[in-house]
């Protein structure tokens, strides 16, 4: 693995940055507008603006288990996701952009929910998208970072193998 600092190295991080921010902004635009578990219809029968906590992970994964054990654990799964990440990139930023696209936004999206964990003890989820009597989980501008990148980093490994195939 080379592991000279070039300038486009800088990619990853400036999306991840990115997504940080726009996490934690819309985050506190919530929390400074919004009542715990008050919500706003935005569009009838579809969308609503919702100000809910996750103490869990996805789909409220965890979210009964003891604080200190279960933060730890979140705290920690994050840390490692993070080393992974890094790693990931010094393999991957020669197999295209996309990849570098896609752990820049995975990564940004870990962060920016880590940073909730260590601040609150739980994750701020406002988008609550739902059909009839049917709510999708509500989730937030981090976690739509994470499911993007692991779509696009999905689309790269199958558009790298159809490559593959091809030669």
């Amino acid at each position: 693995m080379n592991a000279k600092f070039e300038l486009r190295d800088l990619i990853p991080v400036g999306i991840a940055a990115l997504v940080i921010i726009i996490d934690q902004l819309t985050k506190l635009w919530i929390m400074s507008n919004f009542a715990l578990h008050e919500q706003q219809n935005v569009i009838p029968g579809l969308f609503d603006l919702v100000y809910v906590t996750n103490t869990g992970a996805a789909f409220g994964f965890l979210a009964g288990s003891k604080n200190l054990l279960r933060q730890l654990f979140f705290v920690g799964v994050a840390i490692v996701a993070l080393v992974v990440i890094v790693y990931a990139y010094g393999h991957l930023k020669r197999q295209g952009k996309i990849f570098v696209y896609a752990l820049g936004l995975i990564g940004g999206g870990a962060i920016g929910n880590l940073i909730d964990r260590l601040r609150f003890g739980s994750v701020v989820d406002f988008l609550d998208f739902y059909l009839g009597s049917y709510h999708w989980p509500a989730f937030n501008a981090a976690d739509s970072a994470i499911t993007v990148g692991v779509g696009l980093f999905l689309l790269g490994t199958l558009l790298q193998h159809m490559e593959e195939k091809k030669k």
